[in-house]
């Protein structure tokens, strides 16, 4: 491992950041990125108001190559029973600095990553005597900030209304937000494409949430580092082109964001930047503003594909047992799992004793240390590790909350290799450090965990890296009883929800069916795409923990479920080709010397051109699973070929409405 850490300096540094003192306050504090391109600027100076007046206020704006990408954005922190923090303040003492480091994770995007950056730190102060301060991270990819408040008088203790964080665009930008009911949400919904300008009042944004601004690039707002503190949310602004934060309220405090002691450090404020989308997909900026694994031995993490007893509604035609929540279908799953090479498989809801009204009341809490009588668990366990097996156990977060001492080092002993846990829909105060309490505790056992119900990621897989996946997401799930996770919807999720980190979309399906003959049924439930657009997803899609969704007797015998055995899961490098958000996506992953891309379109036919330059010298054979000529009207036909390919090759590559194209790339 490379490593270079210099402290924080109060020099100057040369070309990356300008500073000023307190006699020069209409003069902003800058910061670049390492490359230069990107540029942040504080500023205690008065700003310009939604109504034209100059106003007074700490504020940012961020330049990408010299283009406004965010315009005069206010800042500050709103307290409980005393004036907002951060209107009234100048700037008493300005630090710089700068880090670069090289890391490696266990599992991700990419095997190693580069934390590089250049960095300010800003003292403010107001006549009142409240202090606080702001860092801010200019890195090549994007930048961050938070706010570190300071002991206030004589009082320790801090409650948090609100954030006066905003987030103005110079312009009209395209937003492509989602939309949810209330902070207390699984983050499950569909992306729109809309103006900032058509933005509703009332209406409450999850992040991240993608903009392009005309003429400047494109940003993405998101948090990192999520620790004692909620979630964040967007809201309509003041300004006309402007967006506000707003924090999930504690579940016990009306009116009560946070309440913690001083000194009080937030979460990072992330501006993810690039001249295109797909540079955002590439970028590992909010792992790394999360401190260093607190897993010494990570040895044990291991990413793979599973299969999975319940996408499929319990079909097995042909099999001599009744399918269900019973040992003889769980075994049959292991089975399929072992000759398919896969490492783990996944018993969903149902195996452990609960009081149940039927097997869809998930909300019953089980006592996850007994076992439903319908299950063999010492069977299972034995017959899983015969077969080179390992099992995750799903398990409702109540559950969890109410057995998790006396279960985790139950399981660990059972040399069960994690857990699966659901329907959290909440992101508070308290919310956030139990995911952590969980990731923790569950860390000590050598579990690994998969956050369903969840919100979006944060980037706490870093600190806790067995927080392998997470849901957070409209998944396949959904065409059990509807038509919503379309093409578009693919195409849309690597630019928006991906931006924040994995995601379990559980991917698999082999029942395709053109857009006119889908419909959404429980048992054997269909998938409104292409087959080798679900062949894609596997590349185009970031999750160390992969489902193989569908029931196996759906694979059996077909050449295309050849290309889900062999592509990994977790990769060396990644590279986006080209792409739009809901139209279309091209994505290369590196495992080794392999290369395997994936493109994705949305109900519209296209072809795309796909330049091979990111491989190395020599040749490579490519063996490539593309939509069939009749694809259009046959959602299953694909059709395979392989040819010699170079770093110089450009592929052609043509989809059906809502079709893909899968390709492995190997040295000859």
């Amino acid at each position: 491992m490379k490593c270079l850490r210099i402290s924080f300096v109060s020099l100057l540094l040369s070309l990356a950041v300008t500073s000023f003192g307190q006699s020069s306050v209409t003069t902003p504090v800058k910061v670049a990125s390492p490359d230069g391109k990107i540029v942040f600027s504080f500023s205690d100076a008065p700003m310009t108001g939604a109504a034209g007046a100059k106003k007074s206020g700490i504020h940012y704006s961020v330049e990408l190559s010299g283009k406004k990408l965010v315009d005069e954005s206010g800042l500050g922190i709103k307290l409980s029973n005393v004036p907002a923090i951060g209107p009234a303040m100048h700037r008493v003492d300005v630090h710089t600095g700068q880090h670069d480091e090289t890391y490696t994770i266990p599992v991700g995007k990419t095997s190693s990553v580069r934390d590089h950056y250049n960095s300010v730190v800003v003292d403010l102060a107001d006549a009142a005597g409240h202090k606080m301060s702001i860092e801010v991270r200019a890195y090549d990819d994007g930048v961050a900030f938070r706010y570190l408040l300071h002991q206030q008088g004589g009082t320790t203790t801090v409650r948090v209304e609100n954030e006066l964080t905003e987030v103005n665009y110079p312009k009209d930008a395209t937003l492509y937000p989602l939309v949810l009911p209330g902070y207390q949400s699984s983050y499950e919904d569909d992306y729109q494409q809309r103006l900032v300008s058509g933005i509703h009042r009332d209406w409450l944004i999850a992040l991240p949430l993608l903009a392009e601004v005309p003429g400047s690039g494109w940003v993405a707002v998101t948090e990192a580092d999520i620790e004692n503190y909620s979630g964040m949310y967007l809201r309509k602004g003041e300004g006309r082109f402007g967006l506000k934060a707003d924090l999930s309220p504690r579940v016990d405090q009306k009116g009560i964001a946070v309440e913690t002691n001083a000194p009080m450090t937030t979460p990072w404020r992330v501006l993810m930047i690039g001249d295109e989308p797909g540079r955002l997909v590439e970028s590992n900026i909010v792992l790394n503003l999360n401190p260093p694994s607190k897993i010494a031995d990570t040895s044990w993490i291991k990413a793979g594909k599973s299969a999975w007893d319940w996408w499929s509604g319990e079909a097995a035609p042909g099999v001599s047992f009744k399918p269900g929540m019973n040992t003889a279908t769980m075994k049959h799953y292991i089975d399929f799992a072992s000759a398919s090479g896969f490492p783990y498989m996944l018993i969903d809801a149902g195996w452990a004793l609960a009081n149940r009204k039927n097997a869809q009341d998930y909300a019953a809490v089980a006592d996850i240390t007994k076992i439903d009588p319908q299950i063999d668990m010492p069977e299972l366990l034995k017959y899983a590790k015969e077969k080179n097996v390992r099992i995750w156990l799903w398990s409702h977060w109540s559950s969890v909350d109410k057995y998790m001492v006396q279960a985790f080092p139950l399981f660990e002993r059972w040399g069960v290799a994690g857990v699966k846990i659901d329907f959290m829909d909440r992101d508070d105060q308290q919310m956030t450090a139990w995911y952590r309490h969980v990731a923790e505790l569950a860390a000590q056992h050598h579990l690994m965990v998969d956050y369903h119900g969840a919100f979006k990621p944060d980037g706490l897989r870093r600190t806790w890296p067995n927080v392998v996946t997470r849901e957070g997401v409209m998944g396949k799930e959904y065409l059990k009883w509807s038509g919503r996770t379309t093409p578009t919807h693919n195409a849309t999720l690597p630019f928006t929800r991906m931006l924040a980190g994995p995601l379990d979309y559980t991917p698999g399906a082999f029942g395709n069916a053109t857009r006119a003959e889908f419909e959404a049924r429980n048992d054997m439930p269909m998938a409104p795409n292409t087959r080798a657009h679900e062949l894609a997803l596997y590349v185009v899609l970031e999750s160390p923990l992969m489902m193989v969704s569908d029931y196996p007797e759906h694979y059996a015998g077909q050449h295309d479920f050849e290309f889900i055995k062999q592509v990994p899961v977790t990769w060396d490098e990644i590279r986006v080709v080209a792409g739009q958000p809901m139209e279309n996506i091209t994505v290369a992953r590196r495992s080794g010397k392999d290369w395997y891309v994936g493109s994705i379109t949305n109900w519209d036919a296209r072809t795309v051109k796909v330049p091979l330059s990111f491989l190395g010298e020599g040749k490579y054979t490519a063996e490539i699973y593309a939509d069939a000529a009749d694809a259009d009207t046959m959602a299953t036909h694909t059709a395979f070929n392989k040819q010699s390919v170079s770093r110089g090759t450009v592929l052609d590559v043509k989809m059906a409405p809502g079709g893909g194209n899968a390709i492995w790339i190997h040295p000859e």
